[in-house]
């Protein structure tokens, strides 16, 4: 028998419920599928008609190797692509820099031109996938990099599909990828929105991110109440630069972890969607119905992901999937049990898919829309959560705003005592993981994990030096300094940025002009 007695976020779970524990006004806090608030699903029909979008994260080593991974996840059913990106690729920096030494190709792709990106997406139809990548600080550089491909492969920027992290704000926050200062980075973001708002239309232009928040220790309160005021945040500042709420915030989505506490998690999205609608309305005057709708991207939750007997995590990413689909997300991607260990192999990221195909086709979850609705146990945490999460929220705003917040480091503090305590129970046994605290056994099977070679670095430094020595470097001087002058004014930069980009213009050329005028932000400077 399982010895939990609260949730995640700290509030008691009653061992019964009954219609006494629902909300006197349920039935304006449900509305229908596809209706305000949002609470049963963004769309009416949800899975009904077609399942959610199937995605794995790849990407590692070279951009050779990450296009033979993508085309194994497309024969294997895999509907979107996910990338994955270095560390100097996130933080702005080429493969050759000093500060890349180490870490390139380590945890993801490495891209430092436009003929990275060509090999990356190399015999892949951009006009048929819908492709995620997980970038921040210098986002809009690789979705520029993406549309020059594409543009090369005849097809335009009205058939590309997919989304940028470009998140800026929860990096100050819980993961450290940033580059500029908070102002002239919701700058850039603002002009993202302006830029595929005309060339780019069906793209997702920010995936607010609650999941990096979660994995360093955030509570699922925490995690939506943080991510939402982040939201707010660029909402404010796109309205700001000029941009009318309905021409933009359809193509804002978000992006949850899934956590294996399946009851809290599946109330802990239908809170999200129905605090987010409310907050468009009321607070931004939205008219559109699609600005009100908190489409989501999920991924299963890597932190409860173990090294010990790591078959078992196979169980684990099941249930996080499972909380995902009932609490309705847009699409999901299931961890591969051997990532606590290191990059997944081709059959974890193949069973990992297998385990989204079972749900979808095996299981009847397809067959009704929110199969939760009305619940006693799921509506009474729906409420609750809600009611937590508009209170931290307020907190939040009480500095000023989700910047101010940050800049004395609110929502830090706040994450790193929910992990302390989730460390401490761990540590004392009272927080239960099978095979590291309770059911251990003495020895483990061995496990090959696949490794990233080195050489990688060198050759990927090779390949800078021979772009640098063929390409026109007047020409790249030329549309840098367009570029600079951008930055320095009030022009929107992304126009120059592909300029530049074409030219052949390196991630680190391009990301170091804008550090020239913009400056770095340091963990320092806010205190």
């Amino acid at each position: 028998m399982s010895e939990r007695r609260s949730s995640e976020s700290g509030f008691p779970i009653k061992g019964v419920y009954t219609a006494a524990d629902l909300p006197e006004d349920l039935d304006s806090r449900l509305g229908g599928p596809g209706e305000y608030p949002y609470t049963r699903g963004v769309y009416p029909t949800m899975y009904t008609s077609r399942p959610w979008t199937m995605r794995q994260y790849a990407g590692f080593g070279t951009a050779t190797e990450s296009n033979a991974r993508y085309h194994q996840l497309l024969r294997a059913g895999t509907m979107g692509l996910s990338v994955a990106f270095d560390l100097p690729t996130q933080m702005g920096y080429d493969s050759d820099d000093p500060i890349a030494h180490g870490e390139v190709g380590k945890v993801g792709v490495a891209i430092d031109s436009i003929e990275d990106m060509r090999l990356l997406f190399d015999g892949i139809p951009l006009d048929k996938v819908s492709t995620s990548m997980t970038i921040n600080a210098p986002g809009s550089v690789l979705l520029l990099l993406y549309q020059l491909v594409a543009e090369e492969n005849g097809v335009p920027g009205s058939a590309l599909n997919g989304t940028i992290q470009n998140d800026i704000l929860k990096e100050y926050i819980a993961r450290g990828t940033y580059i500029f200062p908070p102002k002239p980075s919701l700058r850039l973001v603002a002009d993202t929105f302006a830029y595929c708002r005309k060339e780019v239309p069906k793209w997702n232009t920010i995936s607010i991110s609650g999941y990096h928040m979660a994995e360093a220790g955030a509570s699922p309160v925490q995690e939506i109440a943080f991510t939402l005021a982040n939201g707010v945040e660029y909402v404010r500042a796109a309205v700001a630069a000029g941009l009318a709420v309905d021409d933009f915030a359809p193509r804002l989505s978000f992006f949850f972890v899934a956590r294996t506490t399946l009851l809290e998690e599946v109330a802990k999205f239908r809170a999200a969607r129905r605090i987010w609608a409310r907050l468009m309305r009321d607070e931004f005057g939205a008219k559109d119905p699609k600005s009100m709708m908190l489409r989501f991207h999920t991924q299963t939750a890597g932190v409860q992901l173990t090294a010990q007997q790591p078959e078992v995590n196979l169980v684990r990413v099941a249930v996080q999937g499972l909380g995902a689909v009932l609490g309705g997300t847009q699409s999901l991607h299931t961890n591969s049990f051997d990532e606590a260990i290191a990059l997944p192999t081709e059959k974890a990221a193949r069973l990992a898919l297998r385990t989204q195909q079972v749900l979808a086709y095996e299981t009847d979850l397809t067959a009704t829309v929110d199969p939760f609705a009305g619940s006693y146990v799921v509506e009474a945490m729906t409420a609750e959560i809600e009611a937590a999460a508009d209170a931290l929220m307020q907190r939040v705003f009480e500095h000023g705003s989700a910047v101010d917040a940050i800049e004395a480091g609110f929502q830090k503090r706040e994450i790193e005592q929910s992990a302390y305590r989730i460390a401490q129970e761990i540590d004392s046994g009272e927080r239960v993981v099978v095979g590291l605290n309770r059911f251990a056994i003495d020895e483990e099977e061995p496990y090959e994990p696949l490794r990233v070679d080195p050489a990688i670095e060198a050759a990927q430094a090779e390949r800078l030096a021979k772009l640098r020595a063929e390409r026109d470097n007047a020409a790249v001087e030329r549309a840098l300094a367009e570029l600079r002058a951008a930055a320095e004014g009030g022009d929107n930069v992304l126009y120059p940025m592909k300029e530049a980009l074409r030219t052949r213009a390196t991630v680190g050329e391009v990301c170091g002009t804008l550090r020239e005028v913009w400056g770095l932000y340091r963990p320092s400077d806010r205190f």
